[in-house]
């Protein structure tokens, strides 16, 4: 399968054919290894950035994880890559904004602030990001193949120090109000039709599905 995915897209691709884990009951919360992926078939946000590491290392790509800080505390974490001088990602989520990025973006900074937007939902929005080696952090922990949890990854991306990113808090509202209008009149749905939509990469086959982008003006 390494093998197989020997390109950040086809990586993505794997994983958005993958169902988000929720982390339902009787389990609870996991962090699993790219092993554990693989056989529960199965990844959230963190454990997908931790699978595109370990596949992508195997075909020259340093195994870097992008980590977001959030004001409601909720985090995402992605795996980013350099191809050509550019930065772009790899990332499974329940909120379609919060994908892939292609590798179209100048600094590891324009990369995090393509998710100012599509991060703000009834709660959310990003104030710092960091960019962590985890090769160079982890040394000999082995979070690649564990059959076990992971959790020393979570805590150390918890305590590495974070960028901060400009919070336009009445963007930021703004955003917002759009975010619960759009769910007010949508229920069923998430929004993806977001400034830089082109700049995305493909998205899970539930967001692509006939007739399921709405296209709502955006706040001024």
């Amino acid at each position: 399968m390494i093998r197989r995915l020997d390109t950040p897209a086809r990586v993505q691709a794997y994983l958005n054919s993958l169902p988000y884990n929720d982390e339902p009951k009787p389990v609870g919360e996991t962090l699993r290894s790219f092993r554990q992926v693989v056989r529960r078939r199965t990844a959230h946000c963190l454990e997908a950035a931790l699978a595109a590491a370990v596949i992508l290392e195997q075909h020259g790509y340093p195994p870097l994880v992008l980590s977001f800080e959030s004001i409601d505390k909720l985090e995402h974490v992605i795996f980013a890559y350099r191809r050509r001088g550019k930065w772009g990602s790899i990332a499974r989520s329940r909120d379609p904004g919060l994908h892939g990025r292609k590798p179209v973006f100048r600094t590891a900074r324009d990369l995090a602030m393509s998710y100012f937007e599509p991060y703000v939902d009834l709660t959310g929005g990003i104030t710092a990001y960091a960019v962590v080696d985890l090769g160079k952090e982890m040394g000999r922990y082995d979070w690649r193949l564990s059959p076990r949890n992971v959790w020393k990854v979570e805590q150390m991306l918890i305590d590495y120090p974070h960028h901060r990113l400009p919070y336009n808090r009445a963007r930021a509202e703004r955003w917002r109000r759009w975010y619960r209008a759009f769910r007010a009149r949508y229920p069923d749905r998430k929004p993806v039709c977001y400034p830089g939509r082109e700049r995305w990469s493909a998205l899970p086959p539930e967001y692509r599905r006939p007739g399921y982008a709405v296209v709502v003006p955006h706040p001024r």
